[in-house]
């Protein structure tokens, strides 16, 4: 794309490229605040906005943006779970809109992906976008550019795993009329099933109404494990992995039972063994 001569909003006027974006938001009102900022900038083509993860995945995936504007809370796949399903090939650079805690924060600034903290102004969007320009201008190195992958896989990990007291050795199920206390160390797998979660206990399954991010906060990550959007397994359970189609491998555990590790998922995986797959 042509170079565009842009904003002036330091006193000296930089050329950049036209970057193309994705706007990724459930409230209507955040999208509008930022197709507004947005549209006020030069060299900036607006792609598409998406209301949940599973249509921008789709959106991600056919137009190939530069840019995402993702909000991290959002009902059914979260933020942070739609990028675990995207391949290093196909992630965008990424500016998150986010309400969460002062630790998600530290994790954005320690590894450099930038974020705006709701509600933002227009001062610190616009600053948002320049830092976006200039790695988006940093593209051709591929050196950069894989190092700046390693450091959004790093932070996936650090806020989807945030810091916890002690993980409970048990959790609290209510399951028809009654409470059942399940000990994590007998729970073989989770699995999302609409807005509950399957928890796989042996030949015993209990249905759970919680997010999996929720449920995901209260286990111990050494060891439990999200291998999907839809699954977190107890890693004592693995027997063996197969690589099975498009860089995901099936994993085969000890009660027999076959689940899906995603492409995406690989980093927290050899983070967790220490030996890359």
């Amino acid at each position: 794309m042509k170079p565009t001569h842009t904003h002036n909003h330091n006193a000296l006027v930089t050329t950049v490229q036209t970057i193309r974006v994705i706007i990724i938001d459930d409230e209507p009102l955040a999208i509008q605040k930022l197709r507004h900022f947005l549209k006020a900038e030069e060299g900036v083509e607006i792609l598409d906005e998406c209301s949940n993860g599973q249509d921008a995945l789709v959106s991600i995936r056919e137009q190939r943006p530069d840019l995402i504007f993702l909000d991290i809370q959002m009902p059914e796949m979260d933020g942070f779970a739609m990028l675990c399903e995207l391949t290093d090939a196909e992630m965008p650079r990424v500016i998150f809109t986010t309400a969460y805690d002062e630790f998600a924060l530290r994790a954005f600034e320690v590894h450099a992906i930038d974020y705006l903290l709701k509600p933002f102004d227009r001062t610190r969007f616009i600053e948002a976008l320049d830092h976006a320009r200039e790695l988006i201008g940093q593209r051709p190195n591929a050196a950069t550019d894989d190092q700046l992958q390693e450091q959004l896989r790093s932070l996936l990990e650090a806020v989807s795993q945030p810091q916890r007291a002690s993980a409970p050795d048990r959790l609290m199920i209510k399951s028809e009329g009654r409470v059942v206390f399940v000990k994590t160390d007998e729970i073989d797998w989770f699995e999302a099933a609409g807005n509950y979660i399957k928890v796989h206990c042996g030949a015993e399954t209990h249905l759970l109404r919680e997010t999996m991010n929720s449920i995901l906060s209260q286990l111990d990550p050494a060891k439990f494990l999200r291998i999907h959007r839809g699954t977190i397994v107890n890693i004592e359970r693995i027997k063996e992995m197969h690589p099975w189609f498009n860089g995901e491998y099936k994993i085969f555990l000890t009660t027999n039972a076959s689940l899906i590790m995603s492409r995406g998922c690989h980093e927290q995986f050899t983070k967790l063994f220490g030996k890359p797959l």
